[in-house]
C-alpha cells in the first residue's frame, strides 16, 4: 500500500512538472484535474490525467 501511495505521490509530482508542456497536448485540461491559483501562483494537480497516462503506459509495457 505504502509503495503505491508513493507511485502516485511522485507520479503527480512529475505531472505537475511537466503541465506546461502536457497542455499544448491537450491533457491538464481533462475533467478531474485541478487548478488552484494561491496569492499569484497556480498549481497543477493533474488527477485525471495521472490515471489516463498510466493506463496508457500500462497497456504499451503490457503490448512489449
Amino acid at each position: 500500500m505504502l509503495k503505491w501511495l508513493l507511485t502516485l505521490i511522485l507520479a503527480l509530482a512529475v505531472l505537475t512538472l511537466c503541465a506546461p508542456w502536457l497542455r499544448k497536448y491537450g491533457f491538464g485540461r481533462l475533467p478531474g484535474d485541478v487548478v488552484l491559483r494561491h496569492r499569484g501562483r497556480v498549481y497543477y494537480l493533474p488527477f485525471t490525467t495521472t490515471i489516463v497516462l498510466s493506463l496508457a503506459l500500462t497497456l504499451l509495457a503490457r503490448l512489449i
